[in-house]
């Protein structure tokens, strides 16, 4: 069935869906898979190479690069939640999915999302007690307290997205069972439900809410004390080593939250655009990040730039072993 009751009394409650990603340019599906399929592999290609260069250079196994690389993860991981789905709708037309796989598909997309959130709390942590605390450091960040933080991060996610997820499951769809988005998303969801959803719309702001207080909140005070140690600092390679690194968090910490913030704004001053726009947006805010983030602490890292280097070196030297042989002749 294609769709239902428009006034919202039909009795019948659809459990199956179609997923139309850009459902206007549904006639350029296959032009449309390209820049996607592109941008899927730029996310899985740049994160993988650095997670592999941090797990192979045993320098680069102190907790902040640990964190660098379960961020790497999440956003592989995030996108792998939508765009093989995507894809396929594109090019074979397998658009259909199950209210439980779309329900499943909304916990793990928001889960990814939040994560990133909590990855870049620890990461404030992470640097306020190695710039604040500095004599204390190695024996308070351990990796038993990291694998602690880490858990705890999960399990904040989990308690902030369940909720949310179990009371769409409790909704009733009979306005149709088209969803005009290329994911999940919870109020592309909500858009099909008949009835009252208030309840629905309370608590997914009410946790929007509560984390952005949080996170804002800590973010501020962790970075205010590092600025305020820094800044009295005696050694200036010492202040200046401080500032990068901060500096590289932060724009990772922007890059992050303005991209959501930017595009939920956007998203209600454009309530007239048509639904391509929306989900035009939608994109940026949830793949940006993702691309950034590992292009960002890439070219700022420069501990992860010279593992990266010589990974690629001995790479070469296996590949070209003669040119290895002869350049250690010639030294």
């Amino acid at each position: 069935m294609a769709g239902g009751d428009q006034n919202g009394t039909a009795n019948v409650s659809y459990t199956d869906f179609l997923l139309l990603a850009f459902p206007g340019l549904q006639e350029s599906r296959y032009l449309l898979a390209i820049p996607f399929f592109c941008l899927y592999l730029m996310i899985v290609a740049g994160n993988s190479i650095l997670i592999y260069t941090v797990r192979a250079d045993h320098s680069l196994h102190s907790p902040m690069y640990i964190l660098i690389a379960l961020l790497f993860a999440v956003n592989i991981c995030g996108s792998t939640v939508i765009l093989p789905k995507m894809l396929l709708s594109f090019l074979l037309r397998v658009s259909h999915i199950s209210l439980t796989e779309c329900l499943i598909q909304m916990f793990f997309l928001y889960f990814a999302t939040m994560q990133d959130c909590n990855l870049l709390l620890l990461m404030a942590l992470d640097r306020y007690m190695a710039i604040c605390h500095p004599l204390h450091y190695t024996d308070i960040m351990t990796k038993k307290l990291l694998v602690i933080l880490t858990l705890v991060a999960l399990a904040r996610g989990v308690a902030f997205v369940s909720p949310v997820v179990i009371l769409a499951s409790q909704v009733r769809f009979c306005r149709s069972n088209i969803i005009g988005h290329f994911a999940c998303e919870h109020m592309a969801l909500m858009r099909l439900s008949c009835g009252d959803i208030s309840r629905n719309k309370v608590l997914g702001l009410a946790a929007r809410t509560i984390t952005a207080i949080f996170d804002f909140g800590f973010l501020l005070g962790s970075y205010g004390c590092i600025l305020q140690v820094s800044m009295q600092m005696s050694s200036g390679h010492a202040r200046h080593k401080a500032f990068h690194t901060c500096g590289t968090h932060l724009m990772v910490i922007f890059t992050t939250y303005s991209s959501r913030i930017i595009s939920s704004i956007v998203y209600r001053l454009a309530k007239s655009a048509s639904q391509d726009v929306h989900n035009l947006i939608s994109t940026i805010y949830l793949f940006l990040p993702w691309i950034l983030h590992p292009i960002i602490y890439g070219m700022r890292t420069k501990e992860i730039q010279d593992s990266l280097w010589k990974l690629l070196r001995r790479k070469w030297a296996h590949l070209v072993p003669g040119k290895a042989v002869a350049r250690s002749r010639i030294k």
